[in-house]
């Protein structure tokens, strides 16, 4: 009840605030700082009783237990009178026994003159009016009790969990029933997420026992433990450098300008369907309106030519929403895998959680004196957040408790933490440092190709370092991470434009291959974990399939808006650059669809599949004035939700629904 009560006043005072109540707000300050009831708090009531007996107030220890008589005793039933007289009795005696230890008999007499008339007829009382005549009193068979820190500590408690009962009795207003309510939409919000993560993991030991059944070869350790690998081998024996790679792209056709991005799709269950065990998407009934998505914009227009643009619209858009707390540029921002937290980080290095079911609010904000480069969630728990920063350090904080429980040093001699990827299992972290530029450290600017950098494993319990990978054919900044499902693979995409491939049953790495003319921005492993998707500084689009070392399964070209350096033009000519930071795509939990970003709105692409690997825009989420340079698809819900961030600082929240099969 109390914390209901303390956020309500927050509340009511931001109300008034608004309102330009200014003599209201005064009032309400005023009333609150003279609450006798303390907010409701028993902590803050035996404060007030203890202060007034450590100052010998008598008068003052008095008049406000005739208050708690008056505004909360008086209320009892008559079994309860007992109880209030033996805990007044008691904080008399209380009273005493503290003007005798702290040796000012003055004030025990002032007691015995004051309220002699109105205890010498009660008998609990017969035998302390003796007390300021005897020499030790503490030692004296009568009183020694009395003198004893453990009477003092058992009638204190008593008296607390008196109140703390006391204040469950009276009704509550109904202002204050609202964090009641909260608290079980989260409850039920976490019991359907346990039960949807169950019905999953039922459906994919279906899918398993299905796929096992056509196996004919055994396959490695750790791709065997890989479920949504299929029944190819990975080729261990391409330990490929750059030089020497086979690369076979076959030509786009020459109609086809778009990137190429993975799709991802969003559905919502009926109830019928839900008990199923099923998400199927709505689709329309013959006579039912048509509901018209927003206007694609001239960019992805532009990326659909070279095929005819589907008339149909695979989502809504329900909502749109705002998140307005960073005053920069943002630079990530990610959803934890419950899909209840957002964390976002801009270029000041200003940190946000916060969260939008039911209603959008900031759960806690982060400040750091040195620059902060990189962060990403735990994983279990869910709670938990890493921070990477520009000095060697990261950081593992806590949400719901707003406190740093650790802070880990990694390499002073390369102190920027550009990348950082939890575990599925949530026992270890990948931790990517670079050293600093030869400029200095290129704020604004990934580390050039020339940094070195380190790729370590680190143990999430013990807090401690596991193992430093070898990065050849030298050690390079890594610039972006990510595990498959269960974290046997890793994948990772560095300043020298080669993609790595790490066994991390055995922490080696089988393959690699050069990707892109110059440095690999984001990386991504497909849906069903055959295939690696990436962005390069080349501005190419490109999926890599991990069973032939360096083959391109499809590459399209994208505009720079969706792969940087993003540019935000101002007054007088001025412009902000901005190189590629954040994930720059993002897949739907089927793997259909991906978004993108550009330079109004996230875009989400629909992937056609083929040699060509077209990208076909099916929607502009728009919302933005700046160029957006960062995007995150959660499909934890049955509602899809994406998150596009610009480098205005403000964040779009679109929620979508299927609208076909």
């Amino acid at each position: 009840m109390a914390s209901a009560v303390e956020r309500t006043d927050e509340l009511v005072r931001e109300y008034l605030i608004y309102r330009g109540f200014s003599n209201a707000l005064k009032q309400l300050d005023a009333d609150i700082k003279a609450d006798k009831d303390k907010g409701f708090r028993v902590d803050r009531i035996l404060e007030q009783l203890q202060q007034l007996v450590l100052s010998f107030d008598l008068a003052g220890l008095r008049e406000y237990w005739a208050y708690l008589e008056k505004r909360l005793f008086s209320r009892l039933e008559d079994v309860y009178r007992s109880t209030v007289h033996k805990l007044r009795t008691s904080l008399y005696r209380y009273y005493v026994v503290s003007t005798i230890q702290r040796v000012s008999p003055e004030k025990t007499q002032e007691f015995f003159l004051k309220l002699g008339p109105e205890l010498q007829g009660q008998v609990e009382w017969r035998d302390w009016f003796v007390l300021p005549f005897l020499q030790a009193p503490e030692q004296n068979p009568l009183f020694a009790t009395y003198f004893s820190r453990q009477w003092a500590d058992t009638f204190l408690v008593s008296l607390h969990n008196f109140l703390s009962v006391l204040f469950q009795f009276p009704p509550q207003p109904i202002l204050l029933n609202f964090d009641v309510e909260v608290q079980r939409m989260i409850t039920v919000s976490e019991e359907n997420e346990q039960l949807r993560q169950m019905l999953f993991a039922l459906q994919m030991d279906c899918r398993d026992q299905q796929e096992q059944s056509l196996v004919h070869h055994k396959l490695p350790p750790y791709v065997q433990n890989t479920d949504r690998l299929g029944d190819t081998e990975l080729c261990k024996c391409c330990h490929a450098s750059s030089q020497k790679l086979p690369v076979h792209v076959p030509p786009p056709p020459e109609s086809q300008d778009l990137p190429a991005a993975p799709q991802s799709s969003a559905t919502v269950a009926s109830p019928g369907q839900a008990a199923l065990g099923r998400k199927e998407p709505l689709s329309k009934k013959k006579g039912d309106s048509e509901v018209d998505s927003p206007p694609l914009e001239p960019s992805s227009r532009a990326a659909a030519q070279g095929g005819a643009p589907s008339l149909e619209h695979p989502f809504i858009k329900l909502s749109q929403e705002e998140y307005g707390e960073h005053h920069s540029s943002i630079m990530h921002c990610r959803v934890d895998s419950s899909g209840r937290r957002v964390a976002s980080l801009d270029v000041d290095g200003v940190v946000k959680v916060w969260s939008f079911n039911p209603m959008m609010q900031t759960k806690a904000t982060i400040m750091s004196k040195s620059p902060l480069l990189s962060l990403e969630w735990a994983t279990k728990p869910d709670r938990l957040l890493l921070l990477g920063s520009g000095v060697g350090t990261v950081r593992l904080y806590d949400t719901d408790a707003k406190k740093n429980l650790y802070e880990m040093n990694i390499d002073e001699a390369h102190p920027r933490i550009l990348s950082l990827a939890c575990s599925p299992s949530g026992s270890s972290f990948i931790c990517s440092a670079a050293a600093l530029s030869r400029g200095g450290t290129g704020e604004g600017r990934r580390v050039p190709v020339t940094a070195s950098g380190q790729l370590l494993l680190w143990d999430t319990k013990t807090v401690k370092q596991q193992l430093r990978f070898s990065l050849e054919p030298e050690p390079v900044a890594i610039n972006c991470t990510a595990f498959n499902h269960n974290g046997n693979l890793l994948v990772t995409g560095a300043a020298d434009g080669i993609i790595r491939l790490f066994d991390m049953q055995r922490y080696d790495c089988p393959m690699s291959w050069r990707a892109h003319d110059g440095e690999v921005y984001s990386v991504e492993f497909s849906y069903d974990e055959n295939t690696v998707y990436s962005i390069g500084e080349d501005g190419k689009f490109i999926q890599w399939n991990i069973h032939r070392c360096g083959v391109r399964q499809s590459e399209q070209a994208l505009a720079q808006e969706a792969t940087g350096p993003f540019v935000l033009s101002g007054y007088s000519g001025y412009k902000q650059v901005q190189t590629p930071r954040g994930r720059l795509f993002a897949f739907d939990s089927e793997g259909q669809h991906v978004l993108t970003c550009s330079s109004s709105g996230g875009v989400i692409h629909r992937l056609t599949g083929g040699e060509s690997g077209a990208l076909e825009a099916v929607l502009s989420l728009g919302g933005h004035r700046a160029p957006v340079v960062t995007v995150d698809w959660c499909s934890a819900v049955d509602c899809g939700t994406c998150l596009t961030g610009s480098m205005d600082g403000k964040i779009k929240l679109s929620t979508l629904l299927a609208s076909k099969s």
